[in-house]
C-alpha cells in the first residue's frame, strides 16, 4: 500500500480592487484599506436605522414642535437646542451608514453618499441657523 500524502491548501482571498475614490472615502470614513468585507445586510440595517432616526428628526423638528410650540412654549431656546441635539443625532447616523456601505463595498454605496452628503447639508444649514437663533436671543 502506497501513503498518499494530502495537500492542503488554502483559498487565495482576492483583495477587491478599489478606486481613488473609494479609498479616499474610505481613509474619510476612518475605514482600513484592508480590512474585511462586511456583510451587506449589515449595511443594510445601518441605512433603515440612519433612514428611521432621519424622519424621526423630521417629523419632530416640522411637525411635533410646531404643534407643540405653543402649548410648551418652545419658541425661546429649547426648540432651537433640541433642533441641534437631533441634527447631531442625524448626523452620527448617517455617518456610521455610510461607514458601513463602504465597508460592505455595497454596490449602492456612492447612491448613499450622495444621499448623506446632501441631509449633511441641510442639518448644517439648520445647525448655522439654530445657533444664529440662540446666540441672537
Amino acid at each position: 500500500m502506497v501513503a498518499m500524502e494530502s495537500q492542503v491548501t488554502t483559498p487565495v482571498i482576492d483583495e477587491p480592487v478599489r478606486s481613488l475614490a473609494d479609498r479616499r472615502m474610505r481613509k474619510l470614513l476612518m475605514l482600513p484599506e484592508d480590512a474585511p468585507k462586511v456583510s451587506i445586510f449589515e449595511a443594510q440595517n445601518a441605512f433603515s436605522r440612519s433612514i428611521a432616526i432621519s424622519a424621526t428628526r423630521c417629523l419632530v423638528t416640522y411637525v411635533a414642535i410646531p404643534l407643540v410650540a405653543p402649548v410648551v412654549d418652545l419658541t425661546g431656546t429649547a426648540g432651537p437646542i433640541l433642533g441641534l441635539v437631533l441634527g447631531v443625532i442625524s448626523m452620527v447616523a448617517i455617518f456610521f451608514a455610510a461607514r458601513r456601505f463602504f465597508a460592505a463595498d455595497h454596490k449602492y454605496r456612492w447612491a448613499y453618499a450622495g444621499v448623506g452628503a446632501a441631509i449633511y447639508v441641510m442639518l448644517v444649514i439648520g445647525f448655522v441657523l439654530d445657533m444664529h437663533h440662540l446666540l441672537g436671543s
